[in-house]
């Protein structure tokens, strides 16, 4: 079976490699503290149905407890070390089989080998408590080697660290006006493309919320950063192809390859 993508918006994709259904910082959310959805619509209940959930990190875009309170009994859930005691809500998911994870452990789940990797990113559970666990990205080795990055910024040991890989989900924007340290804008993630040497990539985390009663303020970094990024990745890796989705649709980037 090709390896498949679908974008949910967000932080949030199903990657389907070797019969395993893996999906990524699950959020179905309409509206996430001071972030409305603006566009695409709340993923649809299939999109809940996965063997293994994997959470980056602890802020509450990407480590959303009421959607993974959605999952099915017995999914299994890969969550930085210390999410637990940083985030209560999590003991209450008794459904989900919650394991925790740090850079270099690998998870088996069938045929795919899913194994956590370092980012560079704010590990805590923001605006709470001093408790903090490390940001994460994901590599899935079966059919294909897929990255999903999570929030990460660059980092000199990146293409060390994460390894070779067929295929990268990369952040390009973010949820407001500006990104702070840690983060890849459009030109960045260009950037780790082509340090990764992936042959595909999916732009990811634009162009889905964005502070409610801010709609007129810098709408471009809102709507622009996924056709950006395809600009500047033929630049940066013009080897690579580059998937730009629409919320809920779906790619095999093998056929590209």
């Amino acid at each position: 079976m090709p390896v498949e993508v679908t974008w949910w918006g967000h932080a949030t994709c199903t990657v389907e490699d070797s019969d395993v259904r893996v999906l990524t910082d699950p959020l179905f959310a309409h509206r996430l503290a001071h972030l409305r959805r603006r566009r695409g619509a709340v993923p649809p209940a299939e999109a809940r149905h996965a063997d293994v959930a994997l959470v980056s990190h602890l802020h509450a875009d990407h480590l959303h407890v009421p959607s993974l309170a959605l999952l099915a009994p017995g999914t299994r859930l890969l969550v930085p070390r210390g999410a637990r005691r940083a985030v209560p809500g999590l003991r209450r998911l008794t459904h989900l089989d919650v394991s925790e994870v740090a850079p270099g452990d690998v998870t088996t789940v069938g045929d795919l080998a899913v194994r956590a990797v370092p980012a560079r990113h704010d590990g805590r559970r923001l605006p709470y408590g001093p408790h903090r666990s490390p940001a994460l990205g994901y590599v899935l080795e079966g059919e294909a080697r897929t990255y999903f990055a999570g929030d990460t910024g660059l980092f000199d040991t990146m293409a060390k660290e994460v390894g070779p890989v067929d295929l990268a989900l990369l952040p390009v924007g973010g949820w407001g006006p500006y990104l702070g340290e840690g983060h890849l804008n459009a030109d960045r993630a260009a950037e780790a493309l082509a340090r990764l040497g992936a042959r595909s990539a999916v732009p990811v985390h634009y162009g889905t919320y964005w502070p409610i009663g801010m709609d007129a303020v810098r709408p471009h970094e809102f709507h622009a950063p996924g056709d950006e990024f395809v600009r500047l990745a033929a630049v940066r890796a013009p080897g690579a192809a580059v998937h730009r989705l629409g919320h809920g649709e779906s790619v095999r980037p093998e056929a590209a390859w």
